[in-house]
This record gives structure tokens, sequence and C-alpha cells, in this order.
């Protein structure tokens, strides 16, 4: 693999170290050149690293011809730029050279250029632009990938990976003394030295520094700062050392060379910016064991826990980061303690290896989708967005199915709710009725999967049926491989129905995964027989459930005791319902009366299964219970049908979630899909058309006396989901993608 990056040659701080400790470790994986627009220190000491340098200092246009040049001649595959000039470069040599490029965002575009109003409206919109051009994005943290997503840069096509430091390198020892006496720090033995490397710019925001340590002092006045870094804020922070009395206890020393020098000669690590990505200065910290407090801001809080391995305070609370300052200047140990914690999780976890690694498959990902033409990943479409926990369980195990087979693979949804699903799971979303968007998206994606649940079937709306017909045949028509993942085939009652069942799914469907035999027997009836057609399991059976604090939390907050005893009911408003009520009533009394078990409704659709309850719930009488509200997260749903003792549903998901969690489960079939999964883990079902009191009753009791001996039922389950791996196994194929 041949990658040439692209910078201006003037980067200082921790842009000019990622570019480095990157460009040195992806040297030895792959063949790197680093084209510098101007000569300097940058260059030498990437030339001094053994990374492959050339400096192209003339005019911007005489640059970029040289660049071109090299380019064309050097066979080099990717294009990789950093910062304004390097992403000015990159967009206009990616044009005359076709070859795919990606950018490396290091801090907020936007900010670069605060309090320089010239430079943003020159540098910034020309950054601004060329970033607009550039295909691929890699922010330095998720805050930095959620921004650019935020504004509009494609979901699929932005990553994040974190700055990473070489930890296992022997760090010199600092001679603290030396440092403080070239620098002109005023520390005597005894005081506490709080440092921060930032440069002295207004989105650093260094006077909350400055006022942080003004409050420090007045519990531990052996408090000290030292900034290394230079700027246009200098003289405003001179001044303001002055205005709070500290000017004695303060050193601006300017920037500095030998960083290892400056960590080891403080004693707190601080970080007091408005806005960041993943700064190293955390990182440098971190490797010299220092404590550090920083703002709540970018990737911060993903490697900093407050109070577990250092602080973190909002931006531009100087009292709060002032106590905080304090507290670690008069505990020595407290300073070990969370300096050793935070060395500890950001070496296993921000190493230059994990970066490289994680850099190395991003070039990966994005050759391997420009050699497919652009063509790659999953559309994603079912009965999504509509307040079901089961459909929207069946998305997450489907995502997290996808990501299993390949983490960068570009994943679009189609889903009645958008903007909560690409929340949820990070994902591209489109709203199942944009036709023109998810037909164009159609274009680019390598496999289309009909997702989960029994989407061809006409007893909810034929117009259902017809919708996800004419999405199978729109996906073949624009050269996508076609599955359908999971699912249930039927009841479809219309012979018209059947025909174009049979007819778009002969004609346009590669794979078809089933969740039940009867569903294998359906498409038999339908005359389906062109797809390859494997018996599998409901995709949800992988999912996991919620924690046990998340369950009980959310059982205290709906007045129930998390300590309590609770049987599971998960009901369906459906014809017919309303004259079965009371014998639904009769169970749950019969189960809190006979064995103590308190009835908990747990609606899957949020939308209408409360009525259900509540229908049941007002012929109890004297018998408590609890209406779980929804929307229920299918994590949570799952935690809580794990959590009751049997569970009695209407709801195929309730059955799903109860037994794939080894709770015993009674079923009531309003559909056969239903009586199809309890043959499949030997349970009970009665029809909701001859449900009684004493058939539940006689039911529940029997399903609690299998409490004892769940080993059937565990087995059952066991196979299942066995089976379910079948599914991915299909769509790794059909993406190409097989394990070898």
């Amino acid at each position: 693999m041949k990658v040439i990056h692209l910078i201006s040659g003037g980067d200082t701080g921790g842009a000019k170290t990622h570019v480095h400790s990157l460009l040195h470790a992806l040297s030895k994986k792959a063949e790197i050149t680093l084209v510098c627009f101007r000569d300097g220190p940058f260059a030498e000491e990437a030339k001094a690293l053994g990374i492959d340098t050339r400096v192209f200092p003339g005019g911007f246009f005489s640059a970029l011809g040289e660049a071109e040049q090299l380019i064309r001649s050097g066979g080099y595959e990717l294009i990789h730029s950093h910062g304004s000039r390097g992403n000015l470069a990159g967009a206009l040599l990616a044009r005359r050279t076709h070859l795919p490029i990606v950018s490396t965002v290091h801090s907020d575009y936007k900010l670069d250029y605060l309090g320089r109003p010239l430079a943003a409206m020159t540098y910034g919109l020309l950054n601004s632009w060329a970033l607009r051009q550039i295909k691929y994005h890699i922010g330095v943290s998720d805050a930095m990938r959620d921004m650019l997503i935020e504004r509009g840069f494609r979901h699929n096509d932005t990553f994040a990976i974190y700055n990473g430091v070489d930890f296992e390198r022997e760090i010199p020892a600092a001679d603290r003394e030396a440092f403080y006496a070239r620098t002109g720090a005023k520390i005597v033995p005894g005081d506490v030295v709080v440092g921060a490397a930032a440069r002295l710019d207004p989105v650093k925001d260094l006077a909350t520094l400055l006022r942080a340590v003004a409050e420090a002092r007045k519990t531990a006045p052996n408090v000290k700062l030292i900034i290394a870094g230079e700027g246009a804020e200098r003289a405003h922070l001179e001044q303001l050392a002055s205005e709070l009395g500290i000017e004695d206890a303060f050193t601006l020393c300017g920037w500095i060379d030998d960083m290892d020098e400056f960590y080891g000669s403080i004693d707190i690590n601080t970080l007091t910016s408005v806005s960041e990505a993943f700064p190293y200065a955390i990182t440098e910290g971190a490797a010299h064991r220092l404590p550090t407090a920083a703002t709540r801001v970018g990737g911060i809080p993903k490697l900093i826990e407050d109070g577990k391995n250092g602080y973190l305070v909002d931006v531009g609370d100087y009292k709060a980061l002032g106590e905080r300052i304090a507290a670690l200047a008069t505990d020595a140990s407290l300073r070990q303690k969370l300096g050793e914690a935070l060395f500890e999780k950001a070496s296993r976890e921000y190493s230059i290896d994990v970066t490289c690694a994680e850099q190395m498959e991003v070039y990966r990902e994005i050759l391997d989708r420009e050699g497919n033409g652009g063509r790659a990943g999953v559309l994603i479409c079912g009965a999504y967005g509509m307040g079901n926990a089961g459909d929207e369980a069946i998305l997450d195990a489907l995502v997290a199915e996808m990501r299993g087979i390949d983490p960068l693979m570009p994943i679009t949804v189609l889903t009645r709710e958008p903007k909560s699903a690409s929340e949820r799971l990070d994902v591209e979303t489109v709203h199942s009725f944009n036709f023109p968007r998810f037909l164009a998206i159609m274009k680019r994606r390598k496999l289309y999967i009909n997702g989960g649940g029994s989407l061809i079937q006409d007893v909810t709306s034929r117009r259902s049926l017809w919708y996800y017909l004419f999405t199978l045949r729109a996906a073949k028509r624009r050269g996508c491989r076609v599955m359908m993942y999971g699912c249930g085939i039927g009841p479809v009652k219309r012979e018209g129905g059947v025909r174009r069942a049979q007819k778009t799914l002969n004609e346009c469907v590669d794979v078809i995964t089933l969740r039940e035999p009867d569903s294998v027997e359906e498409l038999a009836r339908f005359g389906v027989t062109e797809p390859e057609i494997i018996l599998a399991a409901d995709p949800a059976l992988t999912l996991l459930p919620a924690g046990e604090e998340e369950v009980a939390a959310a059982l205290a907050a709906a007045g129930a005791d998390p300590a309590g005893h609770y049987a599971g009911f998960a009901l369906r408003l459906w014809p017919g319902f309303a004259s079965k009520a009371p014998a639904i009533a009769e169970c749950a009394r019969y189960l809190y009366e006979k064995h103590g078990l308190t009835p908990l409704f747990i609606p899957i659709n949020h939308k209408s299964d409360s009525e259900a309850a509540e229908a049941v719930a007002r012929l109890l009488s004297d018998t408590p219970y609890t209406i779980m509200p929804g929307p229920l997260p299918s994590s949570l749903a799952i935690g809580i049908l794990g959590r009751v003792e049997v569970a009695v549903s209407m709801r195929l998901h309730g059955l799903i979630f109860a037994a794939g969690q080894g709770t015993p489960v009674v079923g009531v079939s309003y559909d056969p899909k239903v009586s199809a999964f309890l043959k499949c883990v030997d349970g009970e079902c009665v029809s909701l058309e001859d449900a009684d009191g004493e058939t539940l009753c006689g039911m529940a009791g029997r399903a609690l006396a299998r409490r004892d001996d769940p080993s059937a039922l565990a087995a059952s389950v066991k196979t299942l989901r066995e089976l379910e791996e079948r599914n991915r196994l299909a769509a790794e194929r059909l993406l190409g993608k097989e394990r070898s």
C-alpha cells in the first residue's frame, strides 16, 4: 500500500506530534511519503524519524504541480491530507489524479482562526471548502466525528481514530531544577507545580486556568503554574496574572522542544480548552503518570472518568477546577493514585500501535470501497421506527451483526424515525418513504437486507406487502445483492399477493433465511424456489440484556420494587382481545395469589400495548400491578423479561426476549408465528380464540414448575442461537467477506 500525506509543514503542537508519531509507525506497515509545503523543523524532525519526507517550498501552484508529478510517477493509491493547506492541495490533487482522499480533522476547523478574522475569512473559508470536496474524513475523537456528521459530512465516510502515544518507550528523567532555572520559574522545594501545554489562543481558555490556580492558592498556597506555549494571548495572560496577584506563581515559558522535560517537571497536568478533539496534552501527560484535571470537551471524557482516573470540569468553571487542583496539591497519594489509573487506561486503549492499526483498517476500507466502484456495505429495510421494541430489537441485532462482519462497513437504515435510530445506532438513516434518497443509496450499497419480522404478509395492510416487494425489486435492479434476513413469511391471504410475492422473490432475492420451519413451508406453498432458502432463527436472540442496575432503576422509576417478584405480561390489542381480557386478568390474579408474583405489564409496542395492559389492569381490583412506561429500548425490555419469573405473552418478541434469558414462557397466539416459535422452544401455547382463565392458569402453573429444571428451555435456546449464526454467515458470503 502506498499513501502520500500532505501538510503545510509549519504545524506545531498536537497536530505535529500526531502526524510524526503516526507516520513513523505507519512506515513500518506501508509505503508512506510525507509532502511538506514549507521547510523547517517539522520536515527536519520527520526526516530524523526515518519518514520519507519531500519538501516543495515554492509558490502554492508550483508546489502543487510538483506534488502531482510525484503522485503520478510514484504509483500512490491514496492521498491523506492534514490542515488547511494540505486539505486544499489534497482536494485539488484528488480531482487531477482521480485518487481517493482522506483528511484527518485535528480540531474544529471553524475555531482554528479564532480571534484572527482576516485568517478566518481566507484560510478558514478555503479549508471549509476543501473539506467539503474531500470524500473521506477522520476525526481524532468520537466527538470530532459527531461534529462533522452534524455539519453534514457523510455518516458512512467519516471515521474516528484517537491520537495514540508510545507508552512503551523509556521516558528520560527530567532535571527539574535545570528546567526551572532555564525557564525562569520561581519554584522552591515543597511547591506543587501545575502545568499546561497549549498555544496561547482563546480556544484554549487559559484565563480560566489562571483563575483556578488563584482559587487553589487560597487553600494550597504552594501551588505554582507553568504554561508551555506561545501565541497572541501572552500579554493578556500576563496582565490577568498580575490582576489576580499570582504573577510570582506563574511562568509562561514559551515553546518547549523537549516535552518530556516539561511533563517531568510538573506535578499536575491540566487543560481548559473550550473545544478539543482528543489532545496529545492529555495522553502525553498520562504517559508520565500525571494526575490530570481537564474540561469536559471533545474526546477527553472517553479517557478521563471523573473521580476515577482524573477530574473533569465544565468549560469556564474555574472554581470547580480550583477545588480539584487544591485537592491534588494537598494529597500526594491522591496524585499518585489518579496518575497511575490514567496511565493504565491510556496505555491499554490509546497506544500508537492501536492508532496505527485503526488507520491501516481505514485505508483498507477506503481502497476496498473505491476498488468496487464505490459500492459497499448494506442498506437495511424493515418495520422500524413504529414504536415496536421487537422490530427495533431486530434492527439492533442486524446492525451489530453487520459490524461484526466489518466494523467500518457503510450501513444505511430505512426507518420512520431516522433521527432517533441514527443517534441510537450510529448509522446513516433515511426515512422509509424518502424514495429518491434510498433509491440513490441502493446504487452505492453492495447488499440490500429485508430485515427480520414478518414483512411478507398482507394481514395488517396490502400496502405494506407492496412496499416491501417494491424495495426488493428496486434493490436488485440497482445492482444490489438481496437478502431476506431471519424473517417470517405470511400470512398472505389474497391470491394476488401470493402471485406478486412468488414472482418478486423468485426474480429478485438471492438468499432467504427464515426464523422457523413454518415459514419454510409457507414459501413452498407460494412456489418460491429460486433463492437459496436457509432455516435460521430470529436475530433478536443475539441481543444482550440491560444490566441489573439499569433494570432495577427502570422498575423503581415505574413505582415497582426492584427486589420484587414478578410475572410478566406482553399483550397486544387484537380483534377479540376485549372479550379475553377477563381470562388474562384471572391468570394475573392466580399468579399473584398462588405464587406471590406481582403482574408486570411490559409494552413491546408502546403505542398500543399499554392500552391492552390497562384493559386487563382495570379488572384486577385488589391485585397490585405495574405497567412499565414505554418506549422501552430493546436491551431494557430483554432485561426486564429476564428478570420476571414467568412470561405470558401475545407478542412474539416478548416470547423471544423471555425465552432467550431462560424465563419460562406461555404463549397466547393470534398469529401462526407465535405458535411456530413456541414449537421451537417446546413451550405451551393457546390461541387467543380458545384462551380462558382455567387454561391460562394451568399453563402458567406448569411453566413455573419448569423453573426448577430449566435445561430443556436452555437447550432449545442454545440450538436456536446456533441456527441464528446462519443469518450472519449468509450475509458474509453475499458481501464477499467470508472469514478464512
